[in-house]
């Protein structure tokens, strides 16, 4: 009997064994390494920062929402009663709310009738080439787009490509700095600081993040392809640079929870997260090392609505959109 409750017992444990070394695998696959910490949440650190504000639907029926659990924070609206919807790149998720409640005012019958979404251009166009179609953790829907929204050279590509109609309109301009917790702990001062060892940073991902293009840039302005290289490639070897997985949304959330130290985003974007009351500043960078980004529009080929993808196109020139665009740091666009 005492060897049979051995072999159990020994049985047992290697069972343990081997489903923690499962689990420890699982998790160095996961990129975790057992460093995740109960949920924090606060004052308003984790999305949506505008509390439903950005959701245009008149009736929202029960509002379930939990920060870092249950959050659709770059969805905006009903995909089912929608008679314009509209896939922007995240660059300008903070102003959306105000550019489509000022639209609504000139074409009331669109009051909440309007869907967007404000993922990364790259996501957005992967969307489309999936039928529109899209899964965010247990839910599935589609959603045929009016309009498609990006920095003008990625509009112009996918007229090419045949996926939108032109022509391609460009309405802003934005520039880049560097977003930096309040206080600036670690002391950055320029882009050349980015590549110092030590310093944490997270930085909008290339396969699907548009700016880090012009990122890439600034980089080698200021500091030659080394200063790329560095904050690039070695860094995300090294551990000391954090790629976003969705947009730079995830900036100003890994600043303020002290798990980053610095990162390059647009102007408007930390000119909004200070506007919020967010303990984030900012760090210009200088014309001479900046890249401008001309954003543009397109009607989405074969759009349910093309009237009303016009309509909002035209509006996006308009004296209105441009001075919210200007409230966060935007330009109007002009032809030189």
């Amino acid at each position: 009997m005492r060897k049979v409750r051995l072999a159990g017992f020994l049985m047992a444990l290697s069972i343990v064994n081997a489903t923690s070394v499962m689990t420890a695998q699982a998790a160095d696959f996961a990129g975790w390494h057992g460093k995740a910490a109960a949920p924090n949440y606060q004052g308003q650190i984790f999305p949506p920062w505008q509390q439903g504000a950005n959701n245009p639907t008149i009736n929202k029926g029960f509002d379930f929402t939990v920060p870092e659990i249950d959050d659709l924070a770059d969805f905006h609206g009903d995909p089912q009663d929608s008679l314009l919807s509209i896939f922007v790149g995240g660059n300008y998720y903070f102003a959306m709310a105000p550019l489509v409640a000022a639209f609504e005012k000139e074409y009331p019958q669109l009051h909440g009738r309007i869907y967007y979404e404000t993922l990364p251009p790259g996501i957005l166009i992967k969307q489309m080439q999936h039928g529109d179609r899209i899964t965010v953790g247990n839910m599935t829907w589609t959603v045929h787009p009016d309009v498609y929204a990006a920095g003008l050279k990625k509009i112009n590509y996918y007229i090419q490509q045949g996926m939108l109609q032109g022509p391609a309109v460009p309405y802003v301009t934005n520039d880049l700095t560097i977003m930096i917790p309040a206080g600036n702990p670690a002391h950055i001062e320029s882009l050349q600081d980015l590549g110092k060892p030590g310093v944490k940073l997270s930085m909008p991902n290339p396969l699907w993040e548009g700016v880090a293009r012009q990122i890439k840039i600034s980089l080698t302005k200021a500091g030659g392809p080394t200063l790329e290289k560095m904050v690039y490639d070695t860094k995300v070897k090294e551990g000391e640079t954090i790629l976003t997985h969705v947009h730079h949304r995830q900036t100003p959330l890994l600043l303020m929870q002290g798990l980053a130290d610095a990162g390059v985003t647009w102007k408007s974007e930390a000119i909004f997260q200070e506007q919020a009351g967010h303990p984030i500043s900012n760090m210009p960078i200088p014309a001479q090392d900046n890249t401008t980004a001309i954003y543009g529009a397109a009607i989405v080929k074969g759009a349910p609505h093309p009237i009303w993808a016009e309509d909002w196109i035209k509006f996006l020139k308009s004296s209105t959109a441009l001075r919210i665009f200007e409230h966060y740091g935007f330009k109007g666009y002009s032809e030189k």
